[in-house]
């Protein structure tokens, strides 16, 4: 157990003599009832088996923080770091800040910021490895860093920036509540470590003496109703209607005058101007790039054939029962291990990839392996039993596999594509929480998938004497449909951002400010690709001016797709705690690694990697 020293001050003592019983969001806060099976259990601190004599050990707990009070002096970050035994670019509880108002007026407020170990955690529900657990003892969402393989999933969908991923390590780590501490009595090091008496800790809804707030909302912090967090503010000092950051986020907070709620807005500090910007495009989700397209292209060119060989299209039959058939599976399940291995590789703990299955009963991210996984061994199973089938001959057992796998892999594809865009409806990430996902991966699938199947099959054509003008069209027509999907989810994306606003606009006004040339050559491309395949849907008879008009779309198309979903990485902006000028500040991070600044330990910034 903790050792409680001798000298211990009395203000880093949990007091809690009086309880409700239901928080602010009308649920219990006596976590399990006295007769449960899960009380009295030890939660083996250091492998101690000792049980916590915490009278209120099964009540929610969270955390208060007096925004008056709070001086930004960073000794409850470094009281969190030293305990926890944390790197300097890992820190559970960082304090940021937001200011406003002109000379003399100026005013600043501080936040100092944790895990909030919520009522409802999403990261507890997004992990495919389920490191995360909701304890009965205090609440405490806890992370165990040893099954966690360095996904990162969580670190998107916690709206507050509490799970930290470290690149080095390669796994994700968070505030624990400092439990031990609270075994013996004590609050987390960093309540006790507060100079200013702003933050402090006990059962959730208990207002701590001396305080006569306990409000859900304050300038900067996001939203509440996402995941309920277990911490409650006092800020009775009257804030300018507009408060800024000082990080490089184009965010800032306006007050409804009806509510007194600061919502965030468009902070327009990086002005209008439209730049290209292609460096930035490269982030470190450049294998999920290759792995979405990548897959969406494979599962789309096999559904093409194979519903296409039993609607009885005659473009389709002819290859499907061509000897070009089989090494075009071989070709897909190639580019697919690829696109797999690269996913695999993205993970902090490649060799631990087989803890994605963890948790199928509430992650995309389980789903969307498992999907994956079974259309990619559907597939294989197929191309194995047509090949034994074709070369052995008369088995029907062998044949009758061969289009059962086939089934199996025209099912699981799509459903794949849909759990995988479930990944993205991220409410703490609005750019992705759009259905707009849902038609660019699913128009990619059509458009991808027509043209690498056209891309194989032509030249085969080609070299046997063949007709592949029935083929051009059918490929034609189907990039037209995939095209005109992505594109029609565009317009209303965007014009869904702007209605919305938060975070949301400011990932529009990226697009067309920091992006903007950018976005604009994609747009024109897309636009330019469904004219061409639009007039190449008419033409019966290919003349090599056709053709090199194929090999132009072909190219215009990869590097739209490609374009694309780069940005659609790189622009997305999170309902996040605000940074400081020179700590989590993606601006600054920037600027030290181009400068060299990021080798120096103490800048608490190594590169972009995993």
């Amino acid at each position: 157990m903790f050792q409680v020293r001798n000298d211990e001050p009395q203000y880093a003592f949990l007091n809690d003599e009086t309880m409700k019983e239901t928080n602010c969001y009308g649920k219990p806060i006596q976590t399990v009832d006295h007769t449960s099976e899960l009380h009295g259990k030890s939660l083996n601190i250091n492998l101690n088996s000792a049980v916590g004599e915490n009278p209120n050990r099964y009540k929610q707990h969270g955390f208060h923080f007096t925004a008056d009070n709070c001086i930004g002096c960073h000794a409850c970050e470094a009281a969190c770091s030293e305990k926890n035994d944390n790197p300097a670019h890992i820190a559970f509880r960082s304090v940021g800040y937001v200011e406003g108002g002109t000379y003399p007026d100026f005013k600043r407020l501080n936040i100092s910021m944790a895990c909030n170990h919520c009522d409802d955690p999403v990261c507890l529900k997004g992990c495919p490895t389920r490191a995360y657990t909701k304890f009965a003892e205090y609440g405490a969402v806890l992370q165990d860093s040893d099954i966690c393989f360095g996904c990162g999933y969580c670190t998107w969908v916690c709206p507050y920036n509490a799970p930290q991923l470290d690149p080095v390590k390669g796994q994700v780590s968070k505030c624990n509540m400092c439990v031990d501490r609270l075994e013996v009595g004590l609050k987390p090091a960093c309540v006790s470590a507060c100079l200013g008496n702003a933050l402090n800790f006990g059962v959730i809804e208990n207002t701590p003496e001396k305080r006569e707030q306990a409000k859900v909302e304050i300038p900067g912090f996001p939203r509440t109703d996402i995941t309920n967090p277990n911490i409650r503010f006092q800020q009775t000092r009257d804030m300018p209607n507009e408060m800024t950051r000082t990080d490089s986020m184009a965010v800032k907070y306006h007050k409804d005058i009806d509510t007194g709620v600061f919502e965030p807005v468009v902070d327009k500090k990086k002005g209008i101007k439209r730049s290209w910007n292609l460096d930035k495009l490269r982030s470190r989700e450049d294998p999920l790039v290759i792995f979405t397209l990548v897959s969406q292209a494979v599962i789309g060119a096999f559904l093409l054939m194979f519903i296409g060989n039993l609607a009885g299209i005659e473009s389709i039959q002819k290859i499907v029962n061509s000897s070009a058939y089989l090494p075009m599976l071989f070709v897909m399940l190639g580019l697919e291990a690829i696109a797999l291995f690269l996913s695999t590789m993205h993970l902090g703990k490649p060799l631990r990839f087989y803890r994605a299955f963890n948790n199928l009963k509430y992650s995309p991210v389980s789903r969307e392996v498992a999907g994956i996984a079974v259309f990619f061994n559907s597939l294989g199973a197929h191309f194995l039993a047509s090949l034994v089938y074709t070369e052995m001959g008369g088995y029907e057992i062998v044949g009758q596999a061969s289009v059962f796998f086939a089934y199996a892999a025209a099912v699981s594809g799509p459903i794949a594509i849909y759990f995988m865009h479930k990944i993205y409806r991220i409410e703490a990430r609005p750019f992705w929480n759009h259905w707009q996902v849902l038609t660019a991966f699913y128009g990619n699938m059509i458009s991808l998938g027509s043209l690498i199947t056209g891309l194989f099959f032509v030249p085969v054509l080609l070299y046997g004497n063949q007709s592949v003008s029935g083929l051009l069209q059918l490929v034609a027509g189907l990039m037209f449909i995939g095209l005109m999907i992505e594109a029609v989810g565009h317009y209303f994306h965007a014009k869904h951002l702007n209605v919305k606003g938060r975070e949301g606009a400011v990932s529009y006004y990226e697009q067309v400010t920091t992006f903007g040339k950018t976005n604009l050559l994609r747009l024109a491309m897309l636009f330019t690709n469904i004219l061409v395949v639009a007039s190449l849907m008419f033409v019966t008879s290919p003349s090599p001016i056709i053709m090199a008009l194929w090999v132009l779309l072909v190219l215009s198309v990869l590097a739209s797709s490609l374009i694309s979903r780069a940005m659609f990485y790189v622009m997305v902006v999170p309902t996040t705690m605000p940074g400081a000028f020179f700590w989590k500040n993606k601006g600054f991070e920037e600027h030290a690694r181009e400068t060299g600044l990021a080798n120096t330990v103490q800048a608490g910034i190594i590169a972009d990697a995993h």
